[in-house]
């Protein structure tokens, strides 16, 4: 890349124009612009930015408060180069900042980033355009079968209960597992799940293993005394995944 100083005026002036716009207090205003034409910029492209944040994360905005919310904003806006031209992939860029490139200042909640994640998610479901890639039998049997599990579903994992962070309330880390998944309506469904049926998605996941192998690795693992007691609490857990749209069925 040319230094600065090697550039043709007008790219020196964009950049100039672009870094003042990307944070005005770090970089003073280009000559010849007028104060209130580049307050316009200014405020336009950031409020613009901030505005496809805050449709994906009020709850964050909310735990955070206006002052660390907007110091957050402003340091994704003025450092982060995004990869993508489409203003809906924004929070994924937002994600991309807090896992990579952000070290949070003193003051700011240790959920942060698994907050953000737990509030994007929803978006990635709902825009996804997964759709099963296998033919597969809705009324199969689950355990003799192999279960095929909804393509867009998230089988998720936190050090936090980020489904219960809100302002003002006190948390403490606690291990949560979440189950989220776009229903046939199109609906996102969230529920809390436990170890055990995290582990059986997982297991379940790349369409390999009959409900009942899944079940009988789980007893294995787990050391369980019973494992039949293991297979007959699974298969209603099958049977309630599928109904609830978890499951799409066995594949065929």
């Amino acid at each position: 890349m040319n230094k600065p100083s090697a550039l043709p005026e007008f790219q020196r002036y964009q950049l100039a124009f672009t870094a003042h716009i990307r944070d005005p207090k770090a970089h003073p205003r280009p000559a010849g612009v007028e104060a209130r034409r580049m307050k316009i910029y200014n405020e336009l492209l950031y409020n613009n930015i901030e505005g496809f944040l805050l449709a994906c994360f009020p709850v964050l905005r909310q735990v955070l408060g206006t002052r660390k919310w907007a110091k957050l904003v402003r340091a994704f806006f003025s450092t982060h180069r995004s990869r993508t031209p489409y203003f809906r992939q924004i929070p994924d860029e937002f994600i991309q900042f807090l896992q990579n490139e952000w070290a949070p200042p003193e003051g700011y909640p240790p959920y942060l980033l698994s907050l953000a994640h737990y509030e994007w998610i929803e978006l990635v479901q709902s825009v996804s355009t997964r759709s099963p890639d296998r033919v597969f039998d809705s009324a199969g049997d689950l355990l003799d079968g192999v279960p095929l599990l909804n393509p867009v579903l998230a089988n998720l994992h936190y050090g936090w209960p980020v489904h219960r962070i809100a302002p003002r309330r006190k948390m403490q880390p606690a291990e949560t597992w979440l189950l989220v998944f776009r229903a046939q309506d199109d609906r996102v469904q969230f529920s809390e799940i436990n170890a055990f049926t995290a582990r059986l998605l997982t297991l379940l996941e790349p369409g390999t293993l009959t409900g009942c192998a899944a079940l009988e690795q789980i007893a294995a693992e787990s050391r369980h005394p019973d494992p039949a007691l293991i297979l007959q609490a699974g298969g209603a857990l099958l049977d309630d995944l599928r109904s609830r749209g978890a499951i799409l069925g066995v594949v065929a």
